[in-house]
Formats: C-alpha cells, structure tokens, sequence
C-alpha cells in the first residue's frame, strides 16, 4: 500500500513538473524555424515569401510576455549576426511589410532588456 502511495505522488509531482510554466516559453530554435523562410528577404530584399509572413505574424503572436519578446529579441540579434550578407535596412522593414508591429527594431545593436510587452 506504502509504494502505491509513493508511486501517486511521484507520479503527480511529476504532472507538475511537467505542466510548470518556463521563464522563457519560446526557444531560440522557434525562432529560427519560424524565420528561416525570411533569410532571402533579409539579405537580398525584393517580395517578402509569404511562408517568412506566417512566422512573423506566428511568432509574434506567441511573444506574450516581456520575457518572451526579450528572448526572441536575443535570438533574432544572434541569428541576424550569423546570416551572411544580413541587410539591416531589409530586417527593419520586414515586420511592416508583413503588417506587424513589434515595439524595437531588429538589429545586431538592439538592447533587448529594455523591450517591455
């Protein structure tokens, strides 16, 4: 009888565990995944793909929180500094051009702590 109690509650902390929110809900690989589709846009400009539009209104739509719209804000300046050929001009546009409004520019130099939701 002792281990089938013990084994409920493993099995409920667990649940818990489980089901906890994390500080940061989106990854950077989320983001990535999300935007890939916009590489050619952000350094070659011309018509932005309609795939990289759905992961820009997606992710936006995700970023909830000031902690999350932190941590996309962190990966997009990392993945923006690991594209060769990355066009700034072209970066700062894209959420216009796909009818998003996001409260910071995309760029190598953004300040990420200071983006509140």
């Amino acid at each position: 009888m002792a281990s089938i109690k013990c084994a409920c509650v493993v099995a409920l902390l667990c649940l818990v565990v489980a089901t906890a929110p994390t500080a940061h809900a989106i990854t950077c690989g989320q983001v990535t995944s999300s935007l890939t589709s916009c590489i050619p846009f952000l350094t070659k400009g011309g018509d932005v793909p309609p795939p990289c539009c759905t992961g820009v209104k997606s992710l936006n739509a995700a970023a909830k929180t000031t902690p999350d719209r932190q941590a996309v804000c962190n990966c997009l300046k990392s993945a923006a500094a690991s594209i060769s050929g990355f066009n700034a001009n072209n970066a700062a546009v894209l959420p216009g051009k796909c009818g998003v409004t996001i409260p910071y520019k995309i760029s190598t130099s953004t300040n990420c702590a200071n983006i509140k939701f």
